[in-house]
């Protein structure tokens, strides 16, 4: 009998509790991860409101990273002792989106219809789900070999777990999907921690103007120190662009903010025929209504993400080698480390936009 310490959410709207469970047994093709590091993700608020169909008693933490201590007989490739990234999404390889060059669609999460493996059991007989499959709020995760991938590097086990969600999804919609040329002017819809993964991806691309659109000051101020030319409030924003494209609107928006407000000011800031890409989610009911003219004439395109469309296995070590190099830098990101039993604190602050990524470090 394994146990280990996870907070639990037992119930919408009611603070998360830290509690010993017992872990089930390890299936065949799962492997045992001792959690070293999970950042504690926007989304998780929204969890927690209960908007994003999540079935407690659940463990929040979607993406994180660890040291492998056990794997299942039918696993290969992964070895005890090994240092591994645990993203927000699986690779199979064989479902039909993993087959067609898009993992980041696989079917081993996405088919499940938000009914997450069960991994753990309470004092008083719940069963525990892991949210997206990972379960990163514990001491321990038990996943699917398809969602662990190893890392040769000696970063910090902090900016490790920032590798399984947030630069993922806000590097790769600027290289994966927006595809950035040099020269080109890009605007970045929110300035929240994947909005400033995106601001560094622009300018790593040679983006010759990166625009933030931010409503919150202190936010605005770190999105120009990581690479943004201008940081301006959302009323200012197609100003703002005009003023630096004569007139024509942003080459590329890149989408990063949840609301859908957020998700229409970004197509209407884009130059026709220019790329919008749209990564927010802030309610798994929200509508967005887009204005038809520069939708379906004016020949933009507009696209969506998950994960920033990445290929773990292509993405990974080239991501890491930026971070060891520097060209990414998580400094400004990472504004708070906690213990698990800050759960709900760490929950309070992203809640109140007083954390960029506050990481759990055990």
């Amino acid at each position: 009998m394994t146990m280990m310490r996870a907070a639990l959410l037992r119930g919408f709207e009611q603070p998360l509790t830290v509690e010993e469970v017992e872990l089930l047994d390890l299936a065949p093709t799962r492997v045992l991860v001792r959690t070293k590091a999970t950042p504690f993700c926007s989304t998780d608020v929204t969890s927690f409101h209960g908007r994003l169909g999540k079935v407690p008693p659940t463990i929040l933490g979607h993406a994180s990273t660890g040291e492998v201590v056990e794997v299942g007989s039918q696993v290969r490739g992964i070895e005890v002792g090994q240092r591994v990234v645990v993203p927000g999404t699986p690779e199979c390889g064989h479902c039909f989106y993993c087959g067609i060059g898009r993992p980041d669609q696989c079917s081993e999460l996405f088919d499940l219809g938000g009914i997450y493996p069960d991994v753990a059991r309470t004092a008083d007989g719940l069963v525990v789900n892991a949210a997206g499959c990972v379960g990163g709020y514990a001491e321990f995760m038990n996943v699917s070999q398809n969602q662990v991938f190893s890392v040769d590097t000696d970063l910090p086990w902090e900016v490790l777990s920032l590798l399984g969600c947030g630069i993922t999804t806000g590097v790769g919609a600027v290289l994966n999907v927006a595809r950035v040329l040099p020269d080109e002017v890009v605007a970045v819809v929110g300035a929240g921690h994947l909005g400033l993964w995106a601001i560094q991806a622009a300018r790593l691309a040679g983006a010759r103007e990166v625009i933030a659109i931010e409503p919150n000051e202190e936010r605005r101020s770190v999105a120009e120190s990581v690479g943004a030319t201008r940081a301006v409030v959302p009323e200012d924003a197609l100003e703002a662009v005009r003023a630096v494209t004569q007139g024509r609107g942003a080459d590329k928006v890149i989408e990063a903010a949840g609301p859908p407000p957020a998700q229409r000011l970004a197509l209407e800031i884009s130059r026709r025929a220019g790329t919008v890409v749209l990564s927010g989610l802030k309610d798994v009911s929200g509508e967005v209504t887009l204005p038809q003219i520069p939708l379906a004439v004016q020949s933009r395109q507009v696209l969506s993400t998950q994960n920033g469309n990445v290929r773990m296995r292509r993405d990974l070590p080239a991501y890491v080698r930026l971070l060891e190099r520097g060209a990414l830098d998580p400094k400004p990101i990472v504004t708070a480390t906690y213990r698990l039993d800050d759960i709900n604190t760490a929950l309070e602050r992203s809640e109140r936009l007083e954390d960029l990524s506050g990481v759990f470090v055990f």
